[in-house]
């Protein structure tokens, strides 16, 4: 029996190279979602209702289509972090990091039209205390300017923890594959 149509609503080269490890054929789109916060939003609602947001975006225009959406926001103090943007935002965000455990929030849509199956994947990250100068020698290094919370965990950022705790440890790099095989089998495919 073939395999319904699958669709990633991102054109992140890590959420490709993550999805393509399940086996599955799979299309890219990139979803025209703003992702700004909304006021008073926790970072657990904001990464579902951004994985949510770009899921329905491109499931509107393929219905014949289940659509994985996908986001990732640090959470420090309560309030979200999201992609630096440049070098600046990197080093304002590593230095607020440093010597601190953040949790790693990444929500996940998998959807068909408007019906969804959702989760919310947390992962604790326990910073090492970070001197300024290892700070700016790994943002110029990796340039992790798309990236939630300045560092590419899959290279050069592992070097700036003390720990990870976590269900999955592809959540993240910014698709948690557990949940995402599950919802897969969850709509029909099958995973493996």
């Amino acid at each position: 029996m073939a395999q319904p149509r699958l669709i990633l609503a991102s054109t992140s080269p890590y959420r490709r190279e993550l999805l393509a490890r399940l086996g599955l054929p799979f299309e890219t789109l990139r979803p025209g979602t703003d992702e700004a916060a909304l006021p008073g939003e926790t970072p657990t609602g904001l990464v579902r209702r951004l994985a949510i947001a770009k899921a329905t975006d491109i499931a509107d225009r393929h219905r014949d289509a289940w659509v994985i959406g996908s986001d990732q926001v640090a959470e420090l103090d309560g309030h979200p972090l999201g992609k630096p943007g440049d070098r600046d935002g990197a080093v304002a965000q590593l230095q607020a990091m440093s010597g601190r455990t953040i949790a790693f929030r990444t929500g996940l849509a998998l959807c068909r039209g408007r019906h969804c199956l959702t989760a919310v994947d947390t992962t604790m990250v326990r910073f090492r205390p970070l001197s300024a100068g290892e700070i700016t020698r790994y943002v110029d290094a990796e340039q992790p300017f798309d990236c939630a919370g300045s560092f590419k965990c899959e290279g050069l950022g592992i070097s700036l923890f003390e720990a990870i705790e976590s269900r999955d440890p592809t959540a993240l790099v910014g698709l948690p594959l557990i949940e995402t095989a599950r919802l897969l089998r969850e709509a029909g495919f099958a995973v493996p």
